[in-house]
This record gives structure tokens, sequence and C-alpha cells, in this order.
């Protein structure tokens, strides 16, 4: 895995403040990963470090779109990404502080890799299951999707009900 050397921050040499990075993430950004989920992707993302005298505060945020396949028509489908995270860096001995949102690193680190933060972020931004929009609202024409419905359950002709044996996996819910 050769990640690029854009997504490290040399801190050392900034001024106590605000600074303000932006990444153009593509695809080639997770097969750098070799996560090979997303189709294709296209996002904006913006680092705000804010750098005091014990600590920095990087705060990062993400916004576009991934191209992922349909867990249900297996369709590609472009899935909005807006996330955000906020991390605290401290300086000092290495100790596992079981957060997520705080990073120890010893006091003679100069720079902080974010690339792992900003491929787990959006990673964590898509949805587990992945529908396509167009089955919620009925406009996506599939073959798969037409055959899902012809396998629903139907209401059964001489009862007028639904079949007793899906009943209990109605109380499920």
């Amino acid at each position: 895995m050769e990640k690029s050397s854009l997504f490290n921050i040399p801190f050392v040499g900034l001024k106590l403040g605000k600074h303000f990075f932006s990444f153009s993430i593509d695809n080639t950004f997770f097969t750098d990963f070799e996560y090979n989920e997303f189709h294709n992707a296209q996002i904006d993302a913006e680092l705000v470090l804010l750098k005091e005298n014990t600590f920095l505060e990087l705060s990062f945020k993400a916004k576009g779109f991934v191209t992922v396949s349909c867990d249900v028509s297996t369709e590609l489908f472009d899935q909005p990404i807006d996330s955000q995270f906020e991390l605290l860096v401290k300086f000092g001995e290495v100790v596992d502080t079981g957060s997520d949102e705080i990073l120890i690193v010893p006091v003679g680190t100069y720079q902080i890799d974010v690339a792992q933060y900003f491929y787990e972020m959006i990673v964590l931004a898509v949805p587990t299951k992945r529908v396509h929009p167009g089955i919620a609202d009925g406009t996506l024409k599939s073959e798969i999707v037409e055959k899902l419905k012809s396998l629903e359950p139907k209401i059964n002709s001489l009862q007028g009900q639904v079949d007793p044996r899906w009943d209990k996996l109605n109380d499920l819910l």
C-alpha cells in the first residue's frame, strides 16, 4: 500500500492558529488502501488544523459522491457523501486512550499522516445497506426488481388475507 505523501501534514513550521488544507479524493485514493467497493469517487475534502502550544485540533470534512452497486438490484448509483470528524492530537508518551477522537503522538513528531482518517471517515459515511434511490420511489426499471416484485407474498384470494405463515415474521417487526 503506497499512499501519497500529499496527506502528510508537516505542522512543525506552522504558526499558532488555524491552517486550511484541501484535497481532491478520487478512486485511486481507495485503491491505495486496497478497497475496491467503490466504482468511482469524487470527493472534496477539507482539513482545518488549529495549532496550539501543546496540542493540535484537526477538523475533517468530506463532501461529494461515490458510485456503488445497489444491494437489491446490483445497479450502479451515486451515493452522496457528507461527513465530518474531529481529532485532538496531543504530544507525550504514546498510550492507548481507547478513544477515536484523541491521538497521542511522541514529542519529536513533526508531521501527521491524515490519509487513514479521511479513508475511515468516507468509508463509514456509506450506509451498510446500499439501496438505489429509484427502488424507494419506484422509478428504477430493472429485471431484478421486476423479478423480486413477482416473488413478493400475494394476498390469498380465497380468504382475503396474507398467507398466515408470514404473520409470525410480521411480529418480528
